[in-house]
């Protein structure tokens, strides 16, 4: 290996660890080189993991499963309402057809007497 050699090899050796250095500066946790976007962003994302919460107001699992145990009883009472009110409303939709088509007929029969009594 000549002196030529040996400097072009060092060079390149110190260019690949530059690059390497600026890829990987600024990260304090663990970065995978096969991966390193994503694991930047996983990264960022467990740093200001409890600001985004507050800042985009997100609630943890723990306050979602408190609040489905403090409001299941209510939340099922008014499943039930909501069940019994689409009963109603489907009662009342098929009533009110059934007045519609007899006010219909009845329509239709004055309609035809009141036609029989001008001929007269």
């Amino acid at each position: 290996m000549t002196v030529a050699e040996a400097l072009l090899f060092l060079i390149i050796l110190g260019i690949i660890l530059l690059a390497a250095y600026y890829f990987l500066k600024g990260s304090s946790g663990r970065v995978e080189i096969t991966r390193p976007i994503e694991s930047r962003i996983d990264e960022y994302l467990d740093q200001r993991f409890d600001s985004l919460i507050s800042e985009w107001r997100l609630v943890s699992r723990s306050r979602v499963r408190r609040f489905e145990n403090e409001k299941a009883p209510q939340l099922h009472e008014d499943e039930s309402r909501m069940a019994e009110l689409r009963a109603f409303e489907s009662q009342m939709k098929a009533t009110l057809d059934n007045l519609e088509e007899r006010l219909d007929v009845l329509e239709k029969e004055m309609a035809k007497a009141g036609k029989g009594k001008s001929k007269k």
